[in-house]
């Protein structure tokens, strides 16, 4: 699929997951925006039958559903139904309920570890499987993603790749005034992880990116870690790297106008 097929999906992504939390009067569109391009690459440019994907940074679904719908899950009408009593598509992932979650996320830091046992279930079974975990920056602050990521190393899991959101915010600020993850590629290298850094907005890197990640699988013994390099809330000129758009739902006046930037 080529770059500009790929960017008209991101938007339409982006637009889908305003709509969703607009109208639900609540959820997560900063960090949805974010890893807006990065899901669509896994999705429609690196995906393959039985490959397995966890939101490890479970409150952003606004991205993950209109993906799956997109990817033909679900009808995309059920979109509108986001955070609604009754419907399937709740604030966080369940994997019982919802067609295409491969793992209830929402405590942060226990996505990756989930991701680390679908690895090494899959390297057990001799199975081709590539297994793709999306963290927050700010989920790194968990002591239970670095126990994950020595895990991964140990048990020499290269069929894994995580991809970090780094927008630099979480919900109370700047990462680094809430508590710094730098020198981050360094840690993950020490980690024991291969190590690619990228501008997680420009299709070129991340394709290649997720390409070199498949490539390595069977040949490095090693895990992958991409840093992509994000904007939170990435299309939407009030909502770009202000931390204030972590969590909140647009007014009307704000919907409409993001919605025309959106396009």
């Amino acid at each position: 699929m080529n770059t500009e097929k790929l960017e008209s999906l991101a938007r339409q992504v982006r637009k889908s997951a305003l709509d969703m939390v607009y109208r639900a009067k609540s959820g997560h569109i900063g960090g949805s925006f974010s890893i807006a391009d990065v899901m669509v690459a896994i999705y429609f440019y690196s995906w393959k039958d039985g490959d397995k994907f966890v939101l490890s940074k479970g409150h952003c679904t606004p991205a993950l559903y209109s993906v799956l719908a997109l990817k033909g899950f679900f009808p995309r009408d059920e979109l509108m139904n986001f955070r609604q009593i009754g419907s399937f598509l709740q604030g966080h992932p369940v994997l019982r309920d919802v067609p295409g979650v491969d793992m209830s996320t929402g405590s942060l830091g226990q996505g990756i570890s989930a991701a680390c046992g679908m690895a090494k279930a899959a390297k057990l079974d001799d199975s081709p499987r590539m297994v793709y975990a999306v963290l927050g920056d700010g989920e790194l602050q968990e002591g239970q993603v670095w126990e994950a990521a020595m895990f991964a190393s140990h048990y020499k899991l290269d069929n894994l790749c995580a991809i970090i959101d780094y927008n630099g915010l979480q919900s109370d600020g700047k990462v680094e005034n809430v508590m710094s993850v730098e020198p981050l590629a360094d840690k993950w290298r020490a980690f024991g992880w291969r190590v690619l850094e990228i501008n997680g907005h420009d299709f070129g890197e991340i394709t290649k990116a997720l390409d070199d990640a498949v490539a390595s699988r069977g040949k490095s013994d090693k895990p992958t870690a991409i840093i992509a390099r994000t904007v939170k809330g990435k299309g939407v000129s009030f909502m770009e790297n202000n931390y204030k758009w972590h969590g909140v739902a647009p007014q009307e006046d704000e919907y409409n106008l993001a919605a025309k930037e959106l396009g």
